[in-house]
């Protein structure tokens, strides 16, 4: 990603306590399975940029998620991980059918490095 070196912070939670992240900052009612919160406006432009913003998971629907896909638990929190990242790094699949096929595209690269079965 061009990136060698930032830091973040990540929670990982509940539904009770995302419902109240997102219903608190996102409008939306109801827990959902990761919020990526970006410590500035604009994406960071370079690889030294700091701090990149915090991003939070609900293990609860991590969980539901995993059993819905058949996947291990621990690969559906990389894939939660890799997704919030994203969002930090600029990528919004909300933005665009391109966008969204972009930040697929880059999650999927992404996702190869940490497991290459995938």
């Amino acid at each position: 990603m061009g990136y060698r070196e930032g830091e973040l912070s990540i929670l990982l939670t509940d539904d009770r306590e995302i419902a109240g992240l997102n219903r608190r900052y996102r409008g939306k009612d109801g827990p959902t399975n990761v919020l990526a919160f970006p410590m500035t406006e604009a994406p960071p432009v370079g690889p030294d940029s700091g701090m990149l913003g915090d991003i939070v998971i609900s293990l609860d629907t991590a969980r539901r998620e995993a059993d819905a896909c058949e996947e291990p638990l621990p690969e559906t929190v990389s894939r939660l991980l890799i997704h919030g990242l994203l969002h930090l790094l600029g990528y919004d699949h909300e933005r665009s059918e391109e966008e969204a096929d972009r930040m697929q595209e880059a999650q999927e690269r992404l996702l190869a490095l940490i497991d290459p079965d995938t």
